[in-house]
């Protein structure tokens, strides 16, 4: 038995979760009364009192389950650093634990790793490393990690343990984890994590997001579950219809928090999180650290570790190959259809372009020339997106064209090729988008037409480049500098000779 099953209290207020059997306690804030050794002055080492809710009359709960293993706690401190910098983990704060190095020096129940085992996983990645001992700890976390980066196990394993330590459900209580995701493909994405590694012990979790009917998920809500993951406005929708109530939170997850800001949820999230206990444990995820992000971060969380893999400056994974063609608007389609004709052998390729009205129009275009493309974005019906991403991920249409729904949280494996055939409008979305290629250790290759309109991202654009020791061409390098592009553009992509353009990056 894992050292988390070991409860204080009222056993008969637990339930052993692989079973059926188990009582509930007593009702009393969020439908339940939590016995545990938790008290106020455990929460004030780790937690916030000085939230603008009031602790008084609300029951305790349990939220550090962390016990250093033997291995671990032999770990030297430049034992500890050599293995910080070897994976480029930086952390600040209090009392930071030291970073695990395989599955079972996290100590996770049995439950969990059998999960772990089942998904042939060798050893956690960094952010895992150090993420799950903070996160166990019960402590607010931030963690500054690339997409890809396994940074949803991250939070949802210590989740799963979280639940398994408090009461069960009653009638018409909350979820006790909330997730927040910025779009409906990450938030399934998700929630499908959710529901593979808390099968075992028999969590349920459900997802919440709009452009769908509310019955099925309404449902879900009513009958009870322990995880929901949700789109903040379809949420917000949930809480003010009264089919739920976020009393029994006492573990939220903020994923995607600078995404989230860019698509102007900010307003949503305080109302949410105003509806959400003050002693909750606050998980707060970014790929980049803005000053927006910053400042709502210190907002909602109190005292936290921060946990960064890599450089909080904005950077691209180094796995992905980049390619930037200087163009003019007219010349993009033309030179679309001939780096398909050149990348093209069947693995999937990923075109992200600024409007839905510019996704349908290539989508059709390409369709007319003989292409397999489908389109994505946020004016087709949930229905729709789901059977184009189905059709994507299983090569039946190996090309996609996307707006930015797509640029972050979608986990589509073997995304051989990302072209940008419109620019963003952000280096933050620029690497957001070529992240979906590169995933999971993998290569990629990312293709960009970079046009007049976008010189004033040039200079950023460069430092991204040269971070990630690719080629910068003359072309924009001199954009980079201030001069204008040159009228027709260079050969881009088919100029192999200079080394900053290869239309097969494989050979």
């Amino acid at each position: 038995m894992s050292r988390y099953d070991s409860r204080s209290g009222d056993p008969t207020s637990y339930r052993d979760r692989r079973s059926d059997s188990g009582l509930g306690a007593p009702t009393g804030f969020g439908g339940s009364v939590q016995h545990s050794s938790s008290n106020r002055r455990d929460y004030d080492d780790g937690g916030s009192p000085k939230r603008n809710l009031s602790l008084d009359g609300l029951p305790h709960f349990e939220k550090n389950f962390y016990v250093e293993s033997p291995a671990v706690r032999a770990m030297t401190d430049a034992e500890v650093n050599e293995y910080r910098q070897q994976r480029e983990i930086t952390v600040e704060g209090r009392d930071i634990p030291k970073p695990v190095k395989s599955f079972h020096d996290a100590g996770f129940p049995e439950y969990v790793m059998e999960e772990i085992t089942k998904a042939g996983f060798t050893e956690p990645t960094p952010i895992q490393s150090q993420g799950w001992p903070m996160a166990l700890k019960g402590r607010d976390l931030i963690g500054i990690a690339e997409t890809g980066s396994g940074k949803t196990l991250a939070y949802l394993l210590p989740s799963i343990v979280h639940v398994n330590a408090q009461p069960i459900l009653n009638p018409g209580d909350g979820p006790i984890v909330l997730v927040l995701a910025p779009t409906r493909e990450l938030a399934v994405q998700i929630q499908q994590e959710a529901t593979k590694f808390g099968a075992s012990s028999r969590i349920k979790s459900t997802c919440i997001y709009g452009g769908v009917p509310k019955g099925p998920q309404v449902r879900d809500l009513q009958k009870g579950v322990e995880i929901v993951i949700a789109t903040p406005g379809r949420l917000i929708d949930m809480l003010e219809s009264n089919h739920t109530n976020l009393q029994r939170v006492t573990y939220l997850v903020l994923d995607e928090a600078d995404r989230m800001l860019d698509m102007g949820f900010d307003p949503q999230l305080r109302k949410i999180v105003s509806q959400i206990r003050p002693d909750r444990q606050t998980l707060y995820w970014s790929a980049t650290w803005p000053k927006e992000v910053e400042q709502l971060a210190r907002k909602f969380l109190y005292n936290p570790y921060k946990v960064i893999i890599g450089s909080s400056d904005l950077k691209a994974n180094h796995a992905i190959r980049q390619y930037v063609d200087i163009v003019s608007e007219k010349q993009k389609y033309d030179k679309l259809v001939k780096l398909l004709e050149d990348i093209m052998d069947g693995s999937r390729i990923l075109i992200f372009m600024d409007t839905k009205k510019g996704c349908d129009q290539i989508t059709r275009q390409l369709r007319m020339d003989g292409w397999p493309a489908l389109s994505i974005h946020g004016d087709k019906s949930q229905a729709e997106r789901d059977w184009v991403l189905s059709e994507f991920k299983s090569g039946k249409s190996p090309i996609m064209t996307a707006t930015d729904v797509a640029a972050r949280g979608l986990d589509v494996k073997d995304v051989k090729y990302v072209i940008n055939y419109d620019f963003p409008g952000s280096l933050e979305d620029y690497v957001h988008r070529i992240g979906r290629t590169g995933r999971a250790g993998a290569k990629g290759t990312a293709y960009t037409y970079f046009t007049a309109a976008n010189a004033r991202f040039a200079k950023e654009l460069i430092a991204i480049l040269e971070e990630a020791g690719q080629k910068v061409s003359p072309e924009l390098a001199a954009m980079g500098r201030g001069a204008p592009p040159p009228p027709s553009g260079p050969r881009g992509f088919q100029d192999r000779g200079r080394g900053y353009g290869s239309s097969r990056p494989w050979s």
